[in-house]
């Protein structure tokens, strides 16, 4: 089912979002991929903004969320007719296959992880240095352009998820509330069951076949069946990490 610009004002649209269990369903599955695929980039936000004093860095911290609701609204706006055109699918459904082969192709390959991350936000802060700006306003710029990196592959989920725009909209900004409010919490969960960036992982490379299927009119996954395969890799999850916890505690 394609969704238009026409279809934000109509009550059904909106009904169908937030008066229907299967709303809630969908806008809760993208609050929870937001905050998996999130929780560690909420770390490097905090990190950046630590360098400013005490008294600026929530201001800082302000001024991003701001200025990631406007991007997530303009983006989902865009969005909104840019997923209609088949090719656009197909494209944001291979980069959402590449980011899931490449977080599992990284992890054979090195147990770091986030030292490519921290050298392009250390040369962003040296490009940025060498404006005159000062420190407060290349710390939101910073800010501002993780904000949009971060959201990219979250946001062509969401698509591939639901065209409901209003599902778009809820589940995004509740994600970005989510992934400043409790980042520390879920990094907490995801220290003690770390397969939980995996599964988040798998989810997105589900969520990309789902869009080919799709698109190329090959097999639409019913509601029932993407909460089961949801619940399924949860659950997976949770046997694979309780057998590697009893492997350690042999």
């Amino acid at each position: 089912m394609e969704m238009g610009y026409s279809h934000l004002f109509e009550m059904s649209t909106f009904l169908e979002a937030f008066g229907t269990a299967t709303g809630w369903g969908f806008i809760l599955s993208l609050v929870i991929i937001e905050g998996l695929l999130s929780a560690d980039n909420a770390l490097v936000l905090a990190a950046i903004v630590n360098k400013l004093p005490e008294k600026q860095r929530r201001k800082a911290l302000l001024y991003g969320l701001w200025g990631a609701y406007i991007f997530r609204i303009i983006a989902i706006g865009v969005g909104i007719y840019l997923v209609q055109i088949s090719w656009v699918k197909y494209i944001g459904a291979a980069y959402l296959l590449w980011i899931a082969i490449k977080h599992f192709w990284d992890k054979a390959r090195s147990a770091g992880g986030d030292d490519e991350e921290d050298e392009e936000e250390g040369k962003l802060q040296q490009l940025l240095a060498k404006t005159g700006l000062s420190l407060f306003v290349r710390t939101i710029i910073t800010v501002e352009l993780m904000d949009i990196a971060f959201s990219i592959d979250s946001i062509l989920a969401a698509f591939a998820v639901s065209p409901n725009p209003w599902i778009l909209i809820a589940g995004g900004l509740l994600g970005i509330l989510m992934m400043r409010l409790v980042a520390t919490l879920i990094l907490k969960l995801m220290d003690q069951i770390p397969e939980l960036e995996n599964a988040a992982f798998v989810l997105i490379f589900i969520i990309g076949v789902k869009m080919i299927l799709d698109t190329a009119d090959i097999y639409h996954m019913s509601h029932e069946i993407f909460f089961g395969v949801l619940v399924l890799v949860f659950a997976v999850t949770f046997v694979i990490n309780r057998i590697r916890v009893r492997k350690r505690a042999a």
